[in-house]
């Protein structure tokens, strides 16, 4: 834990301030403007006429899917996430179908005696701490964060107030349902007083994904910076550890299981965060005082 804190002040530190484009915070000379500021001004005037004329334009239009045999502009949308997240919980069962028999078949040897060692040097005042910690990668709580984290998202989102709870239920469906198939493919049971924590661990998939699409979710909305995502990976990573650890240490999973629950809650993240930014584009980033409120740039 303190490796990855130190990892990610250092990374933090390096990374740059929230950037803007060259002239986004002051106007810069373009080839072929017109240096006479008398018709600057009156070119400016005669666009700022055709943009109230187009405004007005825009207004009078019916909205869009009012029209008969229109669709909202949420529709293919979400049809496009439904898409993504279920050809994404497809591509992550595959992987951890290639991944499970190594696992099943050599994970013994690896785990057996690291949970000999664990519970030989267990001190119960800490093992009593990592049952509580333990608990942020339960089931329930992490779906209350995503419930929680979709009612705030969708009201503070300026644009595709949908999104966020769309998101977060298709990630419910897909880590559920796909957890389901893996568990009844492989059935491998837990250590002996965890008979029921099987391959791959879902405490440890859980909070890799929940907590890894609402951080992403709240830096494309409210930072967009490099230094944001920093910080936002090092918030999600030392969640990650802190459930591998408790989990470990505590012998709810067989080590391997846990190793690859991370693996496996990554293996859903990746196209969920993809299908946020197919369908909501590039995050904007947050200027610093002085500067525009928002630059639109491309996200790294």
């Amino acid at each position: 834990m303190a490796a990855i804190a130190a990892a990610t002040v250092i990374a933090a530190r390096r990374a740059p301030a929230a950037s803007s484009r060259r002239g986004a915070s002051s106007p810069a000379w373009r080839p072929g403007a017109d240096p006479d500021p008398a018709r600057q001004a009156e070119a400016s005037g005669e666009a700022g006429r055709e943009a109230v004329r187009l405004a007005e334009v825009s207004a009078a239009a019916p909205p869009a899917g009012g029209r008969l045999g229109e669709l909202p502009e949420w529709v293919p949308g979400l049809i496009k996430l439904g898409a993504i997240s279920g050809a994404g919980g497809a591509l992550s069962y595959a992987v951890m179908t290639v991944l499970g028999p190594p696992v099943v078949n050599v994970g013994p040897a690896i785990d057996e005696p690291i949970m000999r060692w664990v519970q030989s040097h267990q001190i119960r005042e800490w093992a009593a701490i990592m049952a509580r910690l333990n608990k942020v990668g339960g089931t329930w709580t992490n779906w209350g964060s995503a419930g929680t984290a979709a009612a705030c998202l969708a009201v503070t989102w300026r644009a595709q107030k949908w999104l966020p709870p769309a998101v977060l239920g298709a990630a419910i469906l897909v880590d559920h349902y796909t957890t389901l198939a893996l568990r009844h493919t492989f059935r491998r049971p837990g250590p002996p007083n965890s008979p029921l924590g099987t391959y791959p661990s879902g405490g440890c998939d859980r909070v890799v994904l929940f907590y890894g699409l609402i951080a992403h979710m709240l830096w494309r909305e409210f930072s967009g910076s490099h230094r944001g995502k920093v910080w936002a990976i090092g918030a999600v990573s030392a969640l990650s550890f802190n459930v591998a650890y408790c989990r470990a240490y505590l012998s709810k999973h067989w080590f391997t299981d846990i190793v690859f629950g991370l693996v496996y809650g990554a293996a859903l993240l990746m196209p969920l965060i993809a299908a946020i930014r197919l369908i909501a584009g590039p995050p904007a980033v947050t200027a610093a005082p002085g500067r525009p409120e928002l630059v639109a740039v491309m996200a790294a």
